[in-house]
């Protein structure tokens, strides 16, 4: 097990936040200063479809589909213990259902689209999806979020299918505590899959890590050593609540606290400037192949800049990742509708779409679906 750490890492073988203010990055800090915004040049030129544009003018370019509601991890932070009820496979968008909304969404101007689950790698057609949708024309970027475990194998083929970027998710690099929190073995196989990934030059390789306090928050500093002379992107995700995750605020560890712990060992760390609609707030280190990123959902949101919208695996459209409003699009798909009534639909539920999520406290009382459910 050593070995597989070794290789990527290099090395050798009561409530403390009295008021919310603790979660906020203080602004005067010194990390190069805060950049702007680049400047959106209309998606590389795209037309966008007033079906994509929201009731604040967000353009939403990026969709995410979930292809199987199955996993073979049972993460802490994903599902309950007992598990999840799965929809029954009928119920399921079928490989020709979800090219037919891919394209719909594509020639209205969608250009990237990232396959979840679930485990996307577990359904057996992986393959022929990614080779069908990275044909589409207009579509730029065909990404996937994996566990990990069987993707070494699998990516060859799928960078021949036209996979341009991946994030890879791993929450500890030590397997005893990887076993603990996805309830299952296999933690060499998610180091071999991004050491294979490296290898088949993906550039940067996104490593997703949740971070909670009493868990992994020991690690940080461990996981920023993968940037040292990798071109590994790590990604360090706030604890965000889902039905069936026991999702607690004192497991919270903020942007704040993680920032102040990774700038204390690494005095270079230096922002860099971030895309309107990114997700991440991003940071160089002097020397370093890789960098160092932030998703700080629950502290200090990004809807302002929200480009992304879900298809979920029984084809229902999620337009918030912590809203529970969906609409369902396999329904009169089967029932016959034709592109311009899903383009009605969806319209209509993007209208719909609110300014900013609830607040992670209001999120935490809110229904909501297990991620699993909803896709990564």
């Amino acid at each position: 097990m050593k070995r597989y750490i070794s290789r990527i890492t290099n090395w050798p073988t009561p409530f403390p936040f009295r008021n919310l203010n603790f979660f906020m990055v203080d602004k005067e800090r010194n990390f190069g200063s805060k950049p702007a915004k680049e400047p959106i040049n209309n998606e590389e030129g795209n037309q966008i479809s007033d079906m994509l544009i929201d009731g604040f003018g967000r353009k939403h370019t990026y969709l995410r589909i979930s292809l199987t509601e199955r996993c073979n991890l049972r993460c802490q932070y994903c599902m309950p213990a007992e598990g999840v009820d799965l929809t029954p496979s009928p119920k399921l968008l079928t490989h020709n259902e979800i090219l037919r909304l891919a394209n719909l969404f594509v020639t209205s101007g969608v250009d990237k689209i990232r396959l979840t689950g679930g485990e996307p790698t577990v359904r057996k057609d992986i393959h022929d999806i990614c080779s069908n949708l990275s044909s589409l024309k207009g579509l730029k970027t065909l990404a996937v979020t994996t566990n990990g475990i069987t993707l070494a194998k699998k990516l060859p083929m799928l960078k021949q299918c036209g996979l341009t970027n991946l994030n890879i998710s791993l929450d500890t690099l030590v397997p005893s505590k990887f076993e603990f929190m996805t309830r299952r073995k296999g933690h060499h196989k998610v180091i071999e899959s991004i050491n294979a990934a490296i290898d088949l030059g993906y550039n940067p390789v996104k490593v997703n890590c949740v971070v909670m306090r009493g868990f992994n928050d020991d690690e940080i500093c461990d996981f920023v050593n993968l940037t040292v002379d990798k071109p590994t992107n790590v990604r360090f995700i706030e604890f965000m609540p889902f039905d069936g995750n026991v999702w607690n605020v004192k497991k919270l560890i903020p942007y704040s606290e993680m920032l102040d712990t990774v700038a204390k060992k690494f005095p270079t760390l230096k922002r860099l400037c971030d895309h309107p609609t990114e997700t991440a707030k991003n940071f160089q280190i002097d020397g370093h192949v890789g960098t160092v990123s932030f998703v700080t959902s629950m502290t200090e949101h990004f809807c302002a800049g929200c480009n992304r919208l879900r298809l979920l695996a029984d084809g229902n459209l999620k337009v918030c990742l912590f809203g529970p409003s969906e609409v369902s699009l396999r329904d009169p798909l089967r029932s016959g509708a034709g592109d311009e009534e899903l383009r009605e639909i969806i319209g209509a539920a993007v209208k719909r779409k609110k300014a900013s999520h609830a607040g992670m406290f209001d999120i935490a009382k809110t229904a909501n679906r297990p991620m699993i459910h909803i896709g990564g």
